[in-house]
């Protein structure tokens, strides 16, 4: 057991009530899609357990396995300063050396010309494979995905399907990329009517938003 949820209330900022969850655990081995239309509370929940993992019995009802090693990315990339450069972020914050920095993000798909350049004139797919390495040399055991494939292309998007499958990894992640999902997940969580409740598959989702939008 990694995460418990005890009936946690997941609220916007100013305190209204988004959904509750039920009591809910996360496991190991669990990858776990969180399915609900636009502004359900999905980044809201995300981010509540990233606050969880982070700061230990702050959040009120979720209890943390210590052992927890967390790897996180949003929508924005947050987790990569644009001021910094790709060679000297995977140097100094995974400490390597620079031979086996460049070969890294080489491999991630960093080219040569770029790992000197400032990350925030990186492309949106160059940052996204950036991101994937990051995550990577973390070595996490579970996983907090916030549309992670919003910057990838199809070689990227494959790369980061056969990490979370080739490690076994748990992992809780939002998504709008059908094809990821249904790649990826083996639960399924959706949230609707201030509930969240775990469904079969995604499918009747897929099918209730594609009739909503006709």
């Amino acid at each position: 057991m990694l995460i418990t949820l005890d009936d946690v209330a997941v609220e916007t900022p100013d305190g209204t009530l988004l959904f509750r969850t039920g009591k809910r655990h996360i496991c190991q081995g669990d990858r776990i899609v969180l399915l609900g239309r636009n502004g359900v509370g999905k980044s809201r929940f995300v981010s509540l357990i990233r606050n969880a993992i982070a700061e230990p019995d702050t959040v009120a009802n979720v209890r943390v396995t210590p052992s927890t090693v967390l790897g996180y990315s949003d929508q924005a990339l947050s987790g990569i300063s644009g001021d910094d450069t790709p060679l000297a972020m995977v140097s100094r914050r995974y400490d390597v050396g620079e031979q086996r920095a460049r070969s890294l993000l080489a491999g991630a798909g960093v080219v040569i010309e770029m790992q000197e350049k400032r990350i925030g004139v990186l492309s949106g797919g160059q940052k996204a494979r950036l991101m994937m390495l990051a995550l990577r040399l973390a070595n996490p055991n579970f996983y907090l995905l916030d549309e992670p494939t919003n910057h990838l292309d199809i070689d990227g998007q494959e790369a980061l399907e056969e990490e979370l499958l080739k490690h076994q990894a748990s992992c809780v992640l939002a998504s709008h990329d059908r094809s990821f999902i249904r790649a990826i997940g083996n639960r399924f969580w959706l949230i609707e009517k201030r509930k969240l409740t775990e469904v079969e598959d995604p499918e009747e989702f897929f099918r209730t938003v594609a009739e909503g939008s006709n």
